[in-house]
C-alpha cells in the first residue's frame, strides 16, 4: 500500500504590496546611485561594440559591397561618410578593435557570393599574431557568432541598444563586473604572470559601426596618458615560456610567422578569382609606440613582404605627403576631426590603387 504525502507551502501573512514597493525603491536608488556615479567618472551613455552589433553589420554585405576590416585603426581613422563621398560607395565596417585581420579576410574569402572590394587595415604586429593569441581569437569570436547566434542573442541586441543609449551604467568595456575586478591589483606568480592592462573606454560608435575617439582624451591628459602608455605593453610580444627551448620555440614560431604571409596570399587570390579587390592600408602612429612598432616589426619583414606575397597594392601613411602630419594623441589612434581629413585625402589614393587591379 502507497502512502500519499501532501506537502503544503504555507506564505505568511505579510504586507506584500509594500514590501515589493520598498525593494522596487531600493532598485531605483541603486540603479540611480550607479548612475550619476558612472557620470562622474566621465562615462556616458553609448552603445557596445559588441560581436552582436559586428553581426548586424556582416549581414548587411552585398556580393558587390565594399568592406572595411582590420583593428581598430581603422574603425577610428576611416570616416564613413567621408569615404562614401569619395569612393560614390558606402563601405560597410567590419575592423575589430585588437584583431587580426586575417580570420575575417579568410571568411570572406570562403563566401562564394562576396566579390566586392575589402579595405583592410594593416597593424603589423597584429597581422603576425599566432592564431591562438587573443587578437586572433578576437576576430574568430565574431565570425563564429555570425554562424552561432541565437534568437534570444539577436533580441538581446534589439533590446538593449535603447537602454545604452539611456545608461551610461551599462557601458560593458569598463563596467562590467570583470572589468572592475581587472582593477584589483594582483602579483605575478611563478605560475601565474599578469598580462598588460587594457585601455579604459575611450569611444562612441553608432548603429552603423562609426566610431570616433571621445573628446575627453583631447583635453583630460589623466585620461590620455592612461591610454597611451597603455599601448607599449600590448604591443610587446610576452617573454618566452622558460620551459620551452630556445631553439624549438624560434622554429615554432618563425613557421607561424611564415604560414601567416601564405594564409593571406591564399585568401587574396581566392577573392581575386572571383573579382574581388583588396588594398591594404597602414594607418597613422605616433611617438614611442610608432619606433616601437617600427623595431618589433619592421616595414619590410612584414609590410614589404605582405604586398609582394599578395600581389597587392598598399597605401603606407608615410609615403604620401598628403597623409603624413597627423598625430595621434594617444599614439594609436586618429582624433574624430582628424579622421574626417585623413580619409578625405586618402579616398583618391584608395581609388587610385584599386583601378589599377
Amino acid at each position: 500500500m502507497h502512502s500519499e504525502i501532501t506537502r503544503q507551502r504555507t506564505i505568511p501573512d505579510q504586507p506584500w504590496p509594500r514590501i515589493a514597493l520598498a525593494v522596487a525603491i531600493a532598485v531605483v536608488i541603486g540603479v540611480a546611485a550607479w548612475e550619476v556615479t558612472c557620470r562622474s567618472w566621465g562615462y556616458r551613455p553609448g552603445l557596445d561594440d559588441t560581436n552582436d552589433l559586428w553581426v548586424e553589420a556582416r549581414r548587411t554585405v552585398k556580393p558587390d559591397s565594399t568592406v572595411i576590416i582590420g583593428s581598430s585603426r581603422a574603425l577610428f581613422g576611416l570616416d564613413l561618410n567621408a569615404l562614401e563621398a569619395g569612393l560614390g560607395t558606402r563601405p560597410v565596417q567590419l575592423a575589430l578593435v585588437g584583431s587580426c585581420p586575417y580570420p575575417v579576410l579568410r571568411h570572406l574569402a570562403d563566401d562564394a557570393t562576396f566579390h566586392g572590394t575589402v579595405i583592410c587595415d594593416i597593424v603589423p604586429g597584429l597581422l603576425v599574431v599566432p592564431y591562438m593569441a587573443p587578437p586572433y581569437k578576437n576576430a574568430e569570436k565574431a565570425v563564429k557568432r555570425l554562424h552561432t547566434q541565437s534568437w534570444s542573442q539577436w533580441a538581446g541586441l534589439h533590446l538593449s541598444i535603447p537602454l545604452e543609449l539611456t545608461f551610461a551604467c551599462l557601458q560593458q568595456e569598463d563596467l562590467n563586473l570583470a572589468a572592475l575586478l581587472r582593477h584589483v591589483p594582483l602579483p605575478d606568480r611563478p605560475k601565474a604572470q599578469i598580462g598588460p592592462a587594457l585601455p579604459p573606454h575611450f569611444s562612441t560608435i553608432d548603429r552603423d559601426r562609426r566610431t570616433w575617439m571621445r573628446p575627453e582624451v583631447l583635453t583630460d591628459q589623466t585620461l590620455c596618458d592612461r591610454v597611451k602608455y597603455g599601448w607599449p605593453p600590448l604591443f610587446t610580444p610576452p617573454p618566452k615560456p622558460s620551459w620551452i627551448p630556445e631553439g624549438p620555440f624560434g622554429e615554432f614560431m618563425g613557421k607561424l610567422f611564415n604560414e601567416r604571409f601564405v594564409d593571406m596570399a591564399k585568401a587574396v587570390s581566392d577573392l581575386r578569382t572571383r573579382g574581388g579587390k583588396v588594398v591594404f592600408v597602414r594607418m597613422p602612429s605616433s611617438g614611442e609606440l610608432r619606433q616601437l612598432e617600427e623595431r618589433l616589426t619592421p616595414r619590410a619583414a612584414v609590410w614589404d613582404r605582405l604586398l609582394k606575397d599578395t600581389g597587392s597594392p598598399g597605401i603606407w601613411f608615410e609615403d604620401h605627403p598628403e597623409l603624413t602630419g597627423f598625430e595621434c594623441p594617444e599614439w594609436s589612434h586618429l582624433s574624430a576631426a582628424d579622421s574626417v581629413e585623413f580619409t578625405k585625402r586618402l579616398a583618391p589614393f584608395l581609388k587610385q590603387a584599386l583601378a589599377a587591379r
